[in-house]
């Protein structure tokens, strides 16, 4: 059996099911200027070696842009630099704080000299606790504390348990703070002066230093705090007034500190004031001078310097590392204008190691209410040793 063979009919082609383009594809150029595209900057870097710089430059005047570059932030001093706490001390006292439910701004904050503060035997420890909960309504530039507009509501409990807590922990002496409740009508100065009174209740031995907000400058809320019972009343400037508005909450403003510290001495005449000023934050020396002439013009009675150093990279930056003969200075200077107390140096912070302030000569005398006869200097040395200027005996 055969098959009848078919044949191609002249000038007919054999197709695919899908057609192919009837254009032929062209042949590629040797022409370097029709195969790649026109790249003047890249031509030029490759010509002439130059760098990335080139490639971000425009014909427009640039006023800022980022370098690419190592930061020319300044390097922490070795004098600022401390070890990690390790001491049986400091884990004994950490472990009580927990026991006794007290919140530590020591904590809070991420201050450098915890070590420092809970490392010696408790009766010389000193620990700032924090009242009315961790979440500060404001947001200083400085500051690690957790911040929110509606924190949450304040432990009615709270002065009694922390009372209770303190009294039992065995401490001579006690700094108790608070993150700033603008949300609260007094500020939380009602909730601050309770606890107390119900400390000094249940243990009058112990002396009790109150680091305040400035309660956006009420004056009922100063006075009912520093009419609590209390042996110190301190509020912190912080810095210079240039510096406020870039260092400070907008809340927080320079006159209104001061204003703060006078209500409380007109509230309570006799009671101690004391201030802190942190340094390195782009302040002038003659700011600075002229921040401690406004301090005397209140009678603030103690004012400390130390060192700002920055929480975290979210934090403002470091404007400079000031030297220990810097702080030394300073401690001169505010004692020649009549401040009865100075602490300064580079580690110093506003309640380091505040019961070694006050009990030395001239802090016994400033607690005792006496005459001032003789002249207490304090300056905190590279190492966290105590100095003594002028020849003055420290306690």
């Amino acid at each position: 059996m055969s098959f009848p063979v078919r044949r191609a009919l002249p000038g007919a082609t054999r197709t695919l099911a899908t057609a192919a383009s009837s254009a032929p594809v062209p042949a590629a150029s040797t022409s370097s200027s029709a195969s790649a595209p026109h790249r003047p900057r890249l031509d030029a870097l490759r010509a002439d070696n130059r760098s990335i710089d080139d490639f971000l430059s425009s014909s427009k005047p640039q006023q800022e842009r980022v370098v690419f570059s190592k930061s020319k932030q300044p390097r922490l001093p070795s004098y600022l630099k401390t070890s990690v706490p390790t001491s049986a001390s400091f884990n004994k006292i950490k472990q009580d704080l927990r026991g006794l439910n007290l919140h530590t701004v020591c904590e809070e904050a991420r201050c450098p000299n915890i070590g420092q503060c809970w490392g010696g035997d408790k009766g010389d420890a000193t620990a700032t606790i924090m009242l009315m909960g961790d979440t500060c309504t404001r947001g200083c530039r400085f500051c690690a504390i957790k911040t929110s507009n509606k924190p949450p509501p304040l432990d009615v409990h709270e002065p009694e348990n922390t009372a209770e807590a303190i009294s039992r922990w065995g401490v001579g002496y006690i700094v108790m703070t608070s993150v700033d409740r603008d949300d609260i009508a007094d500020g939380g100065a009602a909730h601050f002066a309770e606890t107390i009174r119900k400390l000094k209740q249940k243990a009058p031995h112990i002396l009790v230093e109150a680091l305040t907000g400035d309660f956006l400058g009420m004056q009922s809320s100063v006075a009912l705090v520093a009419q609590s019972g209390l042996d110190v009343y301190a509020h912190n400037m912080e810095t210079v007034e240039s510096r406020t508005p870039y260092v400070r909450d907008p809340r927080a403003k320079f006159r209104q500190s001061l204003d703060v510290l006078r209500m409380a001495k007109e509230a309570k005449p006799g009671l101690i004031t004391k201030t802190s000023l942190m340094l390195g934050v782009g302040e002038e020396d003659e700011e600075v001078l002229e921040t401690l002439k406004e301090l005397r013009k209140v009678n603030v009675d103690v004012v400390t310097f130390g060192q700002y150093m920055r929480p975290t990279k979210r934090h403002m930056k470091v404007h400079s590392y000031v030297t220990p003969e810097k702080f030394a200075h300073w401690a001169r200077v505010a004692e020649e204008m009549g401040f009865l107390y100075v602490a300064s140096g580079p580690l110093v912070r506003s309640s380091f190691k505040a019961n070694e302030l006050l009990r030395s000569a001239a802090g016994k005398r400033l607690l005792k209410g006496l005459g001032r006869t003789e002249k207490g200097v304090e300056m905190v040395g590279e190492n966290g040793e105590r100095k003594v200027l002028e020849g003055v005996l420290a306690a």
